[in-house]
């Protein structure tokens, strides 16, 4: 009988269950998508190249699921709160009909259980769709095509996300029993009945309390701006005054606003007494009241969504663009021992191993570099690494696409921030005409080269050959790959990226949760005052509307002041980022802008039309 009723519960109670089962299964499937990361094409492409960052990144993902398991468990017992609160009576009236606790709380149990069990096959389902586009996404980053590495369902990751929540629900189940089986019968019956109280404040309190909020909020920026998030994050002294002026700050904010928000409307009757917006304000005044505290978390974690998803995007474009500024070369090979044994032929040796340049290679430059005589050159040796003939330093720059130098000579380049070959040779160079490199005495000889066709064949090909050939040469040969670079940056990006949406998504659906189970539990108490309302002759679009506007009061305030929060800390850490690359802030607010419009959009949405349903008592 219990497993009955528990099943006719559910499929009664789902509209009641929507939001609660919508945040499970996406729980689930974000779960699912980032520990299933290493069957997917990014990742299989890393492992292919042997990258030692594919360890790295599983072991970081794997810590950071703990965490993540932790907030999504704090979220579900929090739901499962509004739930029994919304079901009180309910419960009340099975021991009216004489079932014992024990009943009760198995037929909560079993139904806490087939809830999971939905919730884990739907959020499984959708986190195989979202592994495919995540690693859609990871391959384009990387320039592959999808259709080589074929996406697989990963049982590991299945049987992780299933012992996870497995255990989330079996103490969800223990606290929903533990609950029934201590509130008394009493309790449970009047429920519904029990409303807050919303007591007035001294107005000149709450605009002092605001304006302290006010000048802490500008204290912990000043500080954060001030000495930069690097030092504000990493030293102690400074980072405990920063986060804790900050959090201070937010709460005055919020506990504030039900002290002078109702007077200053009260003061424009025109406002305060149009549609039902006298109700509207003091039932959301109210819970303000008693709700800061929850508003503040609210607002830390939107902050913490919105900063970790712009923060992860915005640092991979200044990996993408290090790319090309560490490697402007597909393989850069030095020779260290010139200046005692001589230039290599690069291209009669390459022959004689049974590489083909000319079929291989879309193109190839030798270059030498030169000690600096400063009678000849003008350039003490210590100023510079080394110095480079005109034409050499203009090949290798024309081959980027770069314009040639034409100024005066000698010139000491390296001020502009040119990389002149894949590697790297140090940070300044000379440049002197052909006539006086040629009175020079030879330091070193740079090979470059790109590759035509096949790049990582040929990149293979050749690493094998400057390897196994270096000892037998004699010379000290030193090889730089722009593949290898390539896939050492991309991985550090999948790294940033992957832990970055991991944590944002999970902060994000956190906030997001919270706020509507707060608001559908409001809505479900204000059920019988709206039935007041069109009792007193209120229309069904002025009541309906009243709800929306409540659930938008509280959306929107706490995302406003983590707006501004954001913004503050984004200056901070793009000064940061800035110093290796240029920071795509567009681009980063564009997709976190998307995030946060899918997410915290969708969840305003479904709170927003399941409010207006209980506010028409459907």
């Amino acid at each position: 009988m219990s497993f009955k009723l528990a099943l006719r519960n559910v499929r009664r109670s789902f509209r009641d269950y929507g939001v609660y089962l919508l945040t499970l299964t996406f729980g689930v499937c974000l779960f699912y998508t980032f520990n299933s990361l290493d069957g997917q094409g990014a990742m299989v492409y890393l492992n292919q190249t042997q990258s030692t960052l594919t360890g790295a990144i599983m072991a970081l993902i794997n810590v950071f699921s703990v965490v993540v398991a932790v907030v999504l468990g704090c979220l579900i017992l929090y739901a499962n709160r509004f739930l029994l609160r919304r079901r009180k009576r309910e419960l009340g009236t099975y021991l009216l009909l004489g079932l014992d606790q024990g009943q009760v709380a198995r037929i909560l149990f079993l139904e806490t259980g087939a809830i999971g069990l939905l919730s884990l096959a739907a959020g499984l389902g959708l986190g195989v769709l979202a592994s495919f586009g995540m690693s859609e996404l990871t391959l384009s980053m990387f320039s592959l095509r999808l259709d080589e590495f074929a996406l697989t369902f990963s049982v590991r990751a299945a049987i992780q996300t299933s012992v996870y929540f497995g255990v989330i629900f079996l103490i969800v189940m223990l606290f929903s029993g533990l609950q029934v089986s201590r509130a008394r019968l009493i309790d449970l019956i009047q429920g519904e009945r029990k409303n807050e109280v919303l007591h007035n404040r001294p107005l000149g309190w709450a605009v002092a309390q605001f304006v302290l909020g006010v000048l802490c909020l500008l204290a912990a920026y000043g500080i954060l701006l001030w000495f930069g998030m690097a030092v504000a994050v990493a030293v102690l002294p400074i980072c405990v005054p920063m986060l804790s002026l900050g959090t201070l700050g937010t709460l005055l904010i919020f506990k504030s606003l039900s002290g002078f928000v109702l007077r200053l409307v009260q003061s424009r009757p025109g406002l305060y007494f149009k549609n039902l917006n006298v109700f509207t304000l003091r039932q959301w005044i109210s819970r303000v009241h008693t709700t800061y505290l929850a508003q503040t978390v609210i607002c830390i974690l939107l902050l913490l969504a919105i900063g970790i998803t712009a923060c992860s995007v915005g640092m991979n474009s200044v990996l993408e663009e290090a790319t090309n500024t560490a490697a402007p070369f597909d393989v850069t090979v030095q020779n260290r021992a010139a200046d005692e044994r001589g230039p290599l032929d690069f291209g009669a040796l390459l022959w004689e191993k049974g590489f083909d340049p000319d079929a291989r290679l879309a193109w190839s430059r030798d270059v030498l570099i030169y000690y600096s005589d400063e009678a000849i050159t003008g350039i003490r040796q210590g100023e510079v690494s080394g110095v480079f003939a005109l034409s050499d330093y203009n090949a290798l720059l024309e081959r980027q696409g770069l314009p040639p130098y034409t100024g005066p000579l000698p010139y000491i380049a390296g001020n502009r921030g040119e990389k002149l070959v894949t590697g790297g040779l140090g940070l300044y160079y000379g440049v002197v005409s052909d006539e006086q490199a040629a009175q020079l005495q030879v330091r070193r000889q740079i090979w470059c080269a790109d590759f035509a066709g096949d790049g990582e064949e040929s990149d293979a090909i050749l690493w094998s050959i400057i390897e196994d050939q270096d000892s037998e040469w004699g010379y000290s040969l030193t090889y730089a790959s722009r593949l290898v670079i390539y896939q050492e940056i991309m991985g550090n990006k999948l790294l940033v990226l992957y832990l970055g949406l991991y944590l944002g998504f999970t902060f994000l659906l956190a906030a997001a949760a919270v706020l509507a189970l707060q608001q559908l539990s409001q809505a479900a108490d204000n059920a019988g005052r709206y039935a007041v309302l069109r009792r007193l002759g209120a229309e069904e679009g002025m009541v309906a509307r009243s709800a929306t506007q409540q659930v938008a009061l509280a959306f929107l305030l706490p995302l406003a002041l983590a707006l501004v929060h954001s913004a503050v800390g984004m200056k901070a850490a793009n000064d940061i980022i800035a110093m290796a690359g240029r920071v795509d802030t567009v681009h980063s607010s564009a997709v976190t802008a998307l995030v946060l419009l899918a997410v915290y959009g969708g969840y305003f949405l479904a709170t927003s039309l399941a409010c207006r349903r209980l506010a028409r008592g459907q």
